[in-house]
């Protein structure tokens, strides 16, 4: 996640408003925000957006995903201008789809309030990392290896430290950039379901992210479950300014931006433990 700027909302468009949930591969983008001469998420679904709805398509995300970072259930508010005509939003699903590359994928597409912005109005993010304890052949995209035997219940001891509002400076990357370093987290749990094939689920649930923060909970969480660090130690990275996560930062590959929460939205259902596998 890009460090976080929350600017005043602007006004609402004239034109239509719809909500899209999204999901992606994000191993071939350099994130989700528009850059020049960068392939990114944002740009891909705008460029797809112009040729079916015409000029004047503004797409905002919910989460600003690092590269590499990918997403399950990233929403996104896409704001027409006053000419487009969008018809059964079904169809423009279908047909928006159409028109993108095969690792993006819109799942759902349904009219919106005119004001609806699919970031400022979020208030809830819930990003979910998957490690794996064996080698595989068909997931390293999706997941991180880890060769160190894990104490998993160690671990989900130390992640719900994380719960309330703490400052997450240590874990963030360049927190000057950012206006606040203070996160309110509503849960955070690490969790080998039976199902999963082997795989440990980190699930953290806030207000918002700061840059990297995710990667480097789970860095120091994986030092914890290694036996490399007590609980007591991980508390202290809450209340002390230290350089040691970002040391130990892991890649991308096994992130991902589960679901977005909006005011009167209870958390949904997390999907299945073993998705994107199928």
């Amino acid at each position: 996640m890009i460090p976080n700027r929350t600017p005043s909302k602007t006004s609402a468009p004239s034109g239509p408003v719809l909500r899209a949930t999204i999901e992606y591969d994000g191993g071939r983008y350099r994130g989700w925000q528009a850059q020049i001469n960068a392939r990114t998420v944002q740009g891909t679904l705008l460029a797809a957006a112009h040729e079916l709805w015409g000029p004047g398509v503004r797409v905002h995300g919910a989460g600003r995903t690092d590269a590499g970072v990918h997403a399950l259930g990233q929403v996104a508010s896409i704001h027409l201008s006053p000419r487009a005509r969008v018809g059964d939003p079904a169809d423009a699903m279908r047909r928006w789809n159409d028109l993108l590359p095969a690792d993006i994928n819109v799942l759902s597409l349904v009219a919106a309030s005119p004001s609806f912005h699919a970031r400022h109005d979020a208030v809830r993010r819930v990003y979910r990392y998957r490690i794996a304890r064996r080698r595989t052949g068909f997931g390293k995209p999706f997941v991180y290896w880890t060769k160190d035997a894990l104490d998993v219940a160690a671990m989900g001891h130390a992640a719900r430290l994380l719960a309330g509002r703490h400052d997450f400076r240590s874990f963030c990357e360049n927190p000057e950039g950012h206006e606040s370093t203070i996160v309110v987290v509503d849960h955070a749990s690490v969790t080998a379901p039976p199902e999963a094939d082997g795989l440990v689920l980190v699930r953290i649930s806030a207000s918002h992210f700061l840059w990297k923060m995710v990667r480097r909970v789970v860095g120091m969480l994986l030092e914890v479950g290694a036996g490399r660090m007590t609980e007591a130690q991980f508390a202290r990275l809450l209340v002390e300014r230290t350089p040691e996560p970002a040391r130990l930062t892991v890649p991308p590959s096994g992130l991902f931006l589960e679901s977005v929460g909006y005011p009167g939205e209870g958390e949904p259902v997390p999907p299945h433990p073993l998705r994107p596998a199928f």
